[in-house]
């Protein structure tokens, strides 16, 4: 049984480093090494590097944002992706993307998530009483007075 245990393993490992696995999670030394998001969403082979897999993420946020809601503690970069779309629906005026800043106020339940905008995570807290719909339009009004350096929203809801 042994000699079995150890194929395995073996087999296991190369399945592994020749990426035929999916994965969920960076590498456990990664300075994000606490995001994870759904495998069923994201198809990130096992061989790829930690930058190849945030650039996949942040583009499958930027393609489609509600992905955003599958990632748990997501990195700033895939905040920023997720930042660039609000601002476009803002800027082309089509309603304001409350679903999408309640994803992003979702994000910041957990302490692990690295806050990307100064003040941000203060400001959910500090609306976190209010019903969903109008804590999402208070988070998009604090986004959009945010200085304008950060490069996030520069047009009110």
């Amino acid at each position: 049984m042994p000699l079995i245990d150890t194929v395995s393993d073996l087999l296991a490992r190369a399945s592994h480093a020749l990426g035929f696995e999916t994965i969920d999670r960076f590498p456990q030394h990664h300075p994000y090494a606490r995001t994870r998001w759904n495998k069923a969403y994201f198809d990130i082979p096992s061989n790829m590097k930690p930058e190849a897999i945030e650039n996949r993420l942040c583009e499958a946020i930027a393609n489609t944002p509600h992905v955003f809601g599958e990632i748990l503690n997501p990195t700033p970069r895939m905040q920023r992706a997720l930042l660039a779309v609000i601002e476009q629906r803002l800027r082309r005026a089509h309603g304001a993307p409350t679903d999408l800043a309640a994803m992003l106020v979702a994000a910041y339940r957990s302490p692990h998530t690295v806050e990307t905008v100064p003040g941000l995570r203060q400001a959910i807290l500090d609306t976190s009483g209010y019903e969903q719909h109008v804590q999402a339009n208070a988070i998009l009004a604090f986004l959009a007075d945010a200085p304008a350096a950060f490069g996030v929203i520069e047009a009110r809801p």
